[in-house]
């Protein structure tokens, strides 16, 4: 049943949400709708039993994606979450120690036309951004986008101020948050609109001569295309951003290594090891690398190839290289440690180790909960699957952590 129109008029419901005191939010809702729980269940897409754990505070709501489920299903106003929280000067405030108060009064100040837009005024905008990738990978895609959004907002609204090379810096500056806005949008799985922004930026790369970013859109491009397992239109992608003139060393190594992938996927070990090699020999003399690849090494590389490995049911090699590459990773980066940790134990399954399936697989559980949805939470699913097929008891217990955090 549809709330009615001023459903969110009411102070106990507004209190509630206020808070995020999500079992009183659902017992009043469904008073004041007249709802069932297995009505409300239907727009926050849990079965009524969960719904009825909520509501009875045997069920915390954890995870991202199960609050967003609510807040969107009950159509919850952004101004009822937090409304006694005072509004932050900038959107990338609500990030409290990423990004400093000296960065955000400069670009308030410029967006609102009392300072001038300069090349300083650009640093500063290019530091925000940076700030902004490295807080999405602790605290995912889900959490950043509307802060990045926001912020892309501001720095799009400084363009009638841009003139002669300030101008053409500000361009590459808005390709760079397209890219981003594309790469969070695909993470989310929401096709369309990272299709969008990934037209956008490369639009604005090929307006501000920005070659490194060009093709790095079409790799990303390239990587949608092989989450949802398009091997031909993978590769046609990877190949194009491959031979762009004028880039990094660094850029062209992911192209290749998703060409790589792409092969793979097609199921040409042969093509699809040539391809990796070929990558990686030119990752190991990369002197350089723009921006927004600044976590591309060596360690991505060797998961990346796990991944290949994966495809081609190369079991045990998927195994060795998701692990190199796992050793690898700060802590900090959690939703990665999430995907290519799901990916291992989808790996451990294949290679019949059951035990060391279900021991990776519990420890990225949590951060593929939170952070990891929805691939790295498929990823498990298809490891749990795995296992069944295989008739191994784990397969179960894996079923039961996920259906727990679900």
């Amino acid at each position: 049943m549809e709330p009615e129109p001023n459903v969110w008029a009411h102070p106990e419901l507004r209190a509630a949400a206020a808070v995020e005191d999500w079992p009183r939010v659902l017992r009043t809702w469904r008073a004041l709708t007249r709802s069932s729980q297995s009505g409300l269940g239907s727009l926050i897409g849990l079965a009524q039993p969960d719904v009825s754990a909520i509501e009875n505070r045997r069920r915390t709501v954890t995870s991202v994606e199960v609050r967003q489920r609510i807040i969107e299903g009950l159509g919850i106003p952004a101004d009822v979450l937090g409304r006694n929280r005072p509004e932050p000067p900038l959107p990338s405030l609500v990030l409290p120690e990423i990004v400093s108060e000296e960065a955000a009064d400069r670009l308030r100040r410029v967006r609102a036309s009392g300072l001038r837009l300069d090349s300083v005024s650009l640093d500063e905008m290019d530091r925000l951004l940076a700030a902004h990738r490295r807080a999405e990978d602790t605290l995912g895609s889900r959490v950043m986008n509307g802060v990045v959004a926001a912020q892309f907002d501001a720095v799009h609204g400084l363009y009638g101020q841009a003139r002669g090379p300030l101008a053409d810096r500000l361009v590459k500056l808005l390709a760079e948050y397209a890219q981003f806005l594309a790469w969070m949008s695909h993470d989310q799985d929401k096709s369309p609109t990272a299709q969008a922004w990934f037209n956008r930026s490369y639009d604005w790369a090929l307006e501000a001569g920005y070659d490194d970013m060009a093709a790095t859109t079409l790799s990303m491009r390239a990587h949608t295309a092989w989450s949802h397992g398009q091997g031909r239109r993978c590769l046609r992608l990877a190949e194009a951003a491959a031979t762009a003139r004028d880039v990094t060393a660094t850029t062209k190594a992911m192209a290749l290594q998703m060409a790589g992938r792409g092969h793979a996927l097609e199921g040409d070990a042969r093509a699809a090891y040539q391809r990796l090699d070929e990558a990686q020999r030119l990752l190991t003399t990369a002197a350089d690398a723009p921006p927004w690849l600044y976590f591309y090494g060596e360690s991505w590389f060797s998961a990346q190839r796990g991944m290949a490995d994966l495809h081609l049911r190369e079991w045990e090699r998927a195994v060795e290289n998701l692990r190199a590459g796992l050793a690898g990773f700060a802590p900090s980066y959690r939703r990665d440690r999430a995907w290519y940790g799901a990916c291992l134990a989808h790996a451990y399954a294949g290679a019949g180790e059951p035990g060391a399936a279900l021991t990776t697989a519990l420890a990225a559980v949590r951060d593929s909960a939170d952070v990891g949805r929805p691939h790295a939470w498929h990823e498990l699913h298809k490891a749990a699957a795995l296992l069944l097929r295989h008739r191994a008891p784990e397969g179960r217990q894996l079923f039961d952590a996920l259906a727990a955090l679900d």
